[in-house]
């Protein structure tokens, strides 16, 4: 196979660079981070806590965004340069150099790339996730808290912020289900692909005759309800109780009955949080989840009666979607979009890029006809 010409590849990553610009309308962007930096400049703002914790959330995001853009095409500029001053000293350690670099952009370009692909109606939301050990025991709880793991070492990466709803803890080890938010926007259109059956095959450290196990957790993803948003909930609806709330192990870590589980008896949802001290924040974190999963069934309803009247199929991402080998040998790979790595030490421990940015691509092709 002929070497691809670096002055070739730098003028098709410009191409793209462009593209991306197009798409984000930079001039845009500046223009609301200029009004955001007045709303946060504001003296009165943390007077609402929630609310200039969103403005400095997007005000910080828009400029990521924006000075992410503005980096990757002052590289390309260097990166020209670097390719000329090799070219005319002859110095192999600069060219070594350059053709690391342009390896780099061509993947931070592509990450980028990937961004402009989240324009779903959701997709600049905050997500919501929750997990549920499935079958394989005390391994499938343990594996569900791997997983919480996972997803926050992710976030901590990204410096996105997260905040745990509800932990139900395991008798023996690990976790039923775990419920938290992903505070950063387009978090849902970023993770949603994440939604579905993980499964996991390893030596159980708990069978002490060291056999191999097979354990599943389910991963449910939906975007953050907002104030546009018409979820109506009738209170003659809800079955609310109030519960201690536990840590591991079953021992409790409340004095009072400060939990709180709200079940929605026409559809069947039950949410719980026992994060906060008072009933009354659980509560109110309890309802944010209920209409959280409203406005996702609602969203599922739509969507299911638009592909019927186009006579098409419903696309359900809610079968099994990844499998994490530890024994006999180590892979993890994703069995829509083919991405593996052979490394689920680092994937466990956050390192899920690869795997989301392929996962965007896929469902992009999928909701478009493609696959």
């Amino acid at each position: 196979m002929a070497a691809i010409d670096p002055a070739e590849e730098i003028n098709e990553l410009t191409g793209t660079l462009d593209s991306i610009q197009d798409v984000l309308n930079l001039d845009a962007l500046r223009k609301q981070i200029a009004e955001l930096g007045e709303q946060a400049a504001a003296p009165d703002l943390w007077n609402d806590p929630e609310a200039a914790q969103k403005v400095t959330s997007k005000l910080s995001h828009l400029q990521g965004e924006v000075n992410r853009v503005e980096g990757l095409v002052s590289r390309l500029e260097d990166l020209q340069v670097l390719y000329q001053l090799a070219a005319e000293e002859g110095d192999a350690d600069t060219l070594a150099e350059a053709d690391r670099e342009l390896i780099s952009l061509r993947t931070d370009i592509g990450a980028l790339e990937v961004r402009t692909l989240l324009s779903g109606q959701y997709d600049a939301r905050e997500a919501l996730i929750t997990i549920n050990s499935q079958a394989g025991g005390v391994d499938a709880a343990d594996w569900a808290q791997m997983l919480l793991r996972m997803y926050q070492r992710w976030a901590e990466r990204k410096g996105f912020a997260t905040e745990v709803y509800d932990t139900s803890y395991a008798e023996e080890a690990g976790i039923k289900s775990a419920t938290f938010t992903v505070k950063a926007p387009y978090a849902y259109g970023t993770l949603r692909g994440e939604h579905g059956t993980h499964r996991l095959v390893r030596i159980s450290p708990f069978d002490n005759q060291g056999r191999r196990q097979t354990s599943f957790a389910g991963v449910d993803v939906v975007p953050v309800v907002e104030q546009t948003d018409h979820i109506d909930i009738n209170e003659d609806d809800l079955r609310i109780d109030v519960y201690r709330s536990s840590g591991p192990g079953g021992q409790g870590v409340n004095t009072t009955d400060s939990a709180v589980r709200i079940t929605h008896l026409p559809s069947g949802i039950v949410v719980s949080c026992q994060n906060e001290r008072s009933q009354l924040q659980n509560r109110a974190s309890a309802m944010t989840v209920l209409q959280a999963k409203l406005l996702e069934r609602k969203r599922q309803e739509e969507a299911a009666t638009m592909n019927e009247l186009r006579g098409e199929s419903t696309t359900s991402w809610g079968t099994q979607i990844r499998n994490y080998v530890l024994h006999p040998y180590q892979i993890v790979k994703d069995l829509r979009t083919g991405v593996e790595a052979g490394n689920p030490t680092s994937v466990l421990d956050g390192d899920l890029d690869e795997f989301i940015e392929g996962e965007i691509r896929w469902m992009r092709r999928a909701e478009a006809g493609q696959e």
